[in-house]
């Protein structure tokens, strides 16, 4: 078996000269290669027979999307941690029950949901204490007037399909039955295939303007 080479034999990569200008631009486009392996390997493994082959494939490819999603939230709480807190925005009264909402989802604690919005513990209890508020004093609201049954039942079972996507029709009448609201699966299937609500609010109607009264002189000091 022939001798490993000597370090002084290993073959050398050539540097560009004045390497330490580039390494910006080149640490992008390492980045960008490397997405493009992964994305030839996982076209490979998308078509494979082997149905375990797939699975890892797309496993793979979520924990990825998972981590970008991470590291792109975590580029706008910096942007968001530079500013004072006197002078960030506030957050929009369908936002604040979004938030509360998601909290309910993540089972996260008033400390954990005012760090990860950037609120103090105090303002995410104050919403939970006005959350049966009406009128055009409420603290929270939802993105559309809910005033009936049936809007309000349309609207749970949007928001459950939004946070909960793994749960099923079935699963989603056991639960809303234990609330008191009793829907059967085919009903709640034909929400779920219906588009979602707009999470802005509807902006009010814009009223026009009375024409005002032109006058024309018809000679000097008319008018």
């Amino acid at each position: 078996m022939p001798d490993s080479p000597t370090a002084s034999q290993q073959p050398r990569l050539a540097v560009p000269k004045n390497w330490p200008k580039s390494i910006q631009a080149a640490m992008l486009r390492v980045i960008a290669l490397a997405q493009y392996a992964l994305a030839y390997t996982r076209s490979w493994a998308a078509n494979s027979p082997n149905e375990r082959i797939r699975l890892a494939a797309k496993a793979d490819q979520l924990g990825q999307e998972v981590a970008l999603l991470r590291e792109e939230i975590r580029i706008k709480d910096a942007r968001m941690a530079g500013i004072p807190a006197a002078r960030r925005p506030r957050f929009e009264l369908t936002e604040r029950l979004a938030i509360l909402e998601l909290r309910a989802a993540r089972c996260w604690s008033l400390v954990l949901t005012a760090k990860v919005f950037q609120v103090t513990a105090a303002t995410v209890a104050s919403w939970g204490k006005r959350l049966d508020e009406e009128g055009p004093n409420a603290l929270l609201r939802l993105p559309e007037p809910v005033n009936k049954f049936p809007d309000f039942v349309r609207s749970i079972v949007q928001r459950l399909q939004a946070l909960c996507p793994r749960l099923g029709k079935v699963k989603i009448a056991q639960i809303l039955s234990r609330a008191g609201l009793h829907l059967a699966t085919t009903t709640i299937g034909r929400i779920r295939r219906e588009p979602p609500a707009s999470s802005e609010p509807t902006p009010p109607p814009v009223e026009s303007m009375p024409s005002a009264r032109r006058v024309t002189a018809d000679r000097p000091n008319h008018v």
